[in-house]
């Protein structure tokens, strides 16, 4: 399955993300297709290109640069613009007096708004070395998977140097990936946690993952408050904290919506029950496994999505 999925359709190209994968894969991947459609003949040039659907930063660039001499002009779908309920697209690119820079073009092209109950801000909780960064990163994975979900965007709301690249590094070159989250390990101040609760508040995207460090401490209290709902998480060693969880988020006012028991050396997972929590346990979070397609991973991107309104 590729990473990144384009097709033409009539004078709109329909871009958007597959499976999960690294910038540079997702680089490579739509490079490739793109060249496919130009060979082809699918893409064979015109007075005027739409581009409708997501794209990362550097996927836009290769798009441009790869199609940008074949058309007079291309423009960009922007959701926030233009008449209610129905596509505006800007003129982003333009070599003709047609078209100018920033020129809204209307369409009579229906657009539904991606509703949702509101933004979701979810914290992955629980004491620590239980598995909650590779939990998050299968989260990632099923949900992308799952037709009409939005964007899964992790917040790394701790300082332990393990970013959102870590997982992918760890797979590549575990020394590596280790040498460098000792180097950005930080300490966990009070500075940070201001830092960390302020992109927690600011988030205005409709699902995103927050990963809080393992201590029930003042710096995740700041932190977790501006959160909306909670996953707690905990191994066997740590299964004596859990009360302590629930009650800190109680007292946060934030909505548990599940609580898991990381089987670190179990064989399979369990769903206990899904409604109005999601309990049981899911096996072998370890670095390198890809647990997306773990039944009680999935069963958790599908809460988290329904959530959404999707």
């Amino acid at each position: 399955m590729t990473t990144y999925h384009i097709r033409l359709e009539g004078d709109v190209l329909k871009v958007g993300f597959g499976k999960d994968a690294n910038g540079d894969q997702l680089v490579r991947d739509a490079a490739a297709r793109l060249d496919e459609m130009v060979a082809l003949g699918e893409l064979s040039g015109g007075k005027l290109l739409k581009i409708d659907g997501p794209a990362s930063v550097a996927v836009s660039y290769v798009i441009a640069h790869k199609i940008s001499q074949l058309y007079g002009a291309i423009a960009v779908f922007d959701p926030k613009i233009g008449r209610p309920g129905y596509k505006t697209f800007i003129t982003a690119v333009s070599q003709t007096p047609a078209y100018k820079i920033g020129e809204l073009i209307e369409t009579d092209e229906p657009h539904k708004p991606h509703k949702t109950k509101s933004v979701l801000k979810v914290a992955l909780c629980g004491p620590p070395q239980s598995g909650k960064s590779c939990l998050r990163e299968g989260l990632k994975q099923a949900i992308s998977l799952i037709e009409g979900a939005p964007y899964p965007y992790v917040i790394t709301a701790c300082p332990d140097g393990e970013g959102a690249w870590f997982s992918d590094a760890a797979r590549r070159d575990p020394d590596l990936a280790r040498k460098l989250k000792d180097e950005y390990k930080a300490k966990f101040t009070p500075e940070f946690a201001q830092k960390a609760a302020g992109w927690v508040r600011s988030a205005n995207t409709p699902l995103n993952i927050i990963d809080v460090g393992g201590r029930i401490t003042d710096e995740n209290r700041v932190i977790v408050r501006e959160a909306t709902h909670a996953v707690i998480l905990a191994s066997d060693r740590g299964k004596a904290e859990v009360p302590l969880w629930k009650e800190f988020c109680r007292d946060l006012n934030i909505q548990i919506i599940a609580n898991l028991h990381s089987d670190c050396e179990g064989k399979e997972d369990e769903i206990v029950t899904q409604s109005p929590l999601l309990t049981g346990s899911v096996h072998y979070l370890v670095r390198g496994e890809d647990v997306s397609s773990r039944p009680m991973v999935q069963a958790l991107a599908r809460v988290l999505v329904g959530l959404c309104g999707g």
